[in-house]
């Protein structure tokens, strides 16, 4: 669990460092093709992936620390972690090419199934 809270504050300081690059252009309306184009959508969701996923990996490490939940979390865990890295890596390189949106399942479902077996482990206890 200690990883997933090294894991969240790395999220918050990459999106932080991800919005102030990107925030130096945004004032041109038709950078990467404008405010609807697909590189520019990309952009922006791989910038708030980096905090909404931080926070779940937090909300994980607060909540199993609070219930006092110990063990059985190495799953849930690493599926955490694999969406930190797996959901802004995604989203940037759909932004350079379309096809990597087909590796969106891959962050989606380790955070998916993460949540799963923490819920399942939560209400074992």
């Amino acid at each position: 669990m200690q990883i997933n809270i090294y894991a969240a504050w790395v999220g918050i300081f990459l999106g932080c460092i991800a919005g102030a690059a990107t925030g130096l252009f945004f004032h041109n309306e038709q950078w990467l093709g404008g405010y609807t184009s697909w590189q520019r959508r990309m952009i922006r969701l791989g910038h708030i992936s980096f905090f909404g996923i931080a926070f779940i990996n937090l909300s994980f490490a607060l909540t199993a620390n609070t219930l006092q939940i110990q063990q059985g979390l190495t799953i849930p865990s690493t599926l955490f972690v694999i969406g930190a890295v797996a959901m802004p890596l995604v989203c940037y390189l759909s932004a350079t090419k379309k096809i990597f949106r087909n590796l969106f399942f891959i962050p989606a479902m380790s955070v998916i199934i993460g949540v799963i077996f923490f819920l399942l482990r939560i209400f074992a206890k």
